[in-house]
């Protein structure tokens, strides 16, 4: 049986061990590199080229959906599984636009990591069961959140927006110039006809991206 390499990606080391604990009860599994940032993450995965990375998305600096981007463009074959405290449809569909294959609640992590992982390897895609459900009644009522029409990139500027962060401060996140990020600002508040900082954090809380 072949060995399956996986890189970790959570900017808490107590996760990371956590999770490589779960996998080392497995003889499959290896994990060949771990990673506290989205940065590091992006420079280390084509060193090792990891048969899986297990990527949490919120992170200083660069989030989990900027590294998934940045991944999977330049290595349209990889395959990201991402382990997230939000349980909620609206990262879960972004992160599976960005291109990650899997999306596992970090409270389903000890039932459903190995089955996630091994649905991932034969080229599936896994969701767990409460996030997919939300999903699903979010395609079917594409009004109940209006974020599903941004790209992967406007909607980790719009969190960052929501969460109060300038546009110079993510510009230098995402290594995009202010005047994009500007840009990238007028495109969200005409997608989701708001008008003001005021109505985007409300839309962001009433969207669960942030406590009230």
């Amino acid at each position: 049986m072949s060995t399956i390499r996986i890189m970790l990606v959570d900017d808490h080391a107590v996760v990371r061990a956590g999770v490589r604990r779960l996998l080392e009860q497995d003889n499959r599994f290896l994990v060949v590199s771990e990673c506290e940032s989205g940065e590091r993450a992006y420079q280390q995965f084509g060193e090792y080229l990891p048969d899986i990375t297990v990527m949490d998305l919120s992170m200083p600096g660069m989030g989990g959906l900027e590294a998934i981007n940045r991944i999977t463009a330049r290595y349209p074959t990889a395959k990201l599984l991402v382990l997230s405290m939000h349980e909620n449809a609206a990262f879960a569909s972004q992160a599976l636009k960005a291109g990650a294959k899997g999306y596992l609640s970090k409270n389903s992590l000890a039932e459903e990591l190995v089955n996630a992982l091994d649905s991932i390897i034969k080229g599936q895609t896994y969701i767990n069961a409460s996030i997919s459900k939300q999903i699903t009644q979010q395609f079917l009522n594409a009004t109940e959140n209006p974020l599903q029409i941004l790209s992967a990139r406007e909607f980790e500027i719009f969190r960052l927006l929501a969460e109060g962060v300038d546009n110079n401060s993510i510009a230098a996140t995402l290594n995009i110039s202010p005047k994009t990020v500007a840009n990238y600002q007028t495109s969200i508040k005409q997608k989701l006809g708001i008008n003001s900082p005021v109505e985007l954090v409300r839309l962001a809380i009433r969207s669960g991206l942030i406590d009230s």
